[in-house]
């Protein structure tokens, strides 16, 4: 059964030896990560192709990532959005489409723009990130405004959440 991992690793860079223990550890076919503070694509890990959107900024901050196993065929997919997202499609038993999104807490983001990019999403899709949504429906002990627009997303498409 294919590993896929989720990870906000506030800066690539400074946490490559974690992620690398990671990966001997688990073996994953994709990786998402969040916060990568990359400003360039130019990085490499070991067995693993790298997928990257990074922000356009003079201090690299933000950003995500996909980290796709060399030995399991996959391919970029282009989108359009203005939000923190990557996505690829990867070869498992059937082709999914994986996609790395980071909603930073304090930005506002609107429901069109989640929604144009799920429409880009095609199926079988999985999203993995930071959404800085909280609610009780995936295990929090509170609730926030993201978190109900994250539930009225899933409710609006009919996804389904993997804890």
């Amino acid at each position: 059964m294919a590993t896929f991992i989720s990870w906000n690793c506030r800066g690539f860079i400074n946490k490559s030896s974690e992620l690398k223990d990671i990966i001997n550890k688990h073996n994953p076919a994709c990786i998402a990560l969040q916060e990568t503070y990359l400003k360039t694509d130019k990085h490499y890990i070991r067995n693993y192709k790298l997928f990257s959107k990074h922000q356009n900024r003079d201090r690299a901050s933000g950003g995500v990532a996909l980290l796709a196993a060399t030995h399991i065929p996959s391919m970029p997919l282009t989108l359009s959005t203005t939000l923190q997202a990557v996505a690829i499609r990867i070869q498992m038993q059937s082709l999914v489409t994986v996609c790395s999104l980071y909603l930073p807490p304090n930005e506002r983001v609107s429901r069109t723009d989640l929604n144009h990019l799920i429409s880009q999403l095609p199926s079988l899709f999985i999203i993995l990130g930071d959404l800085n949504g909280h609610s009780p429906f995936w295990g929090s002990t509170d609730s926030n405004a993201r978190g109900l627009q994250i539930e009225q997303l899933l409710a609006s498409f009919m996804l389904i959440k993997f804890r």
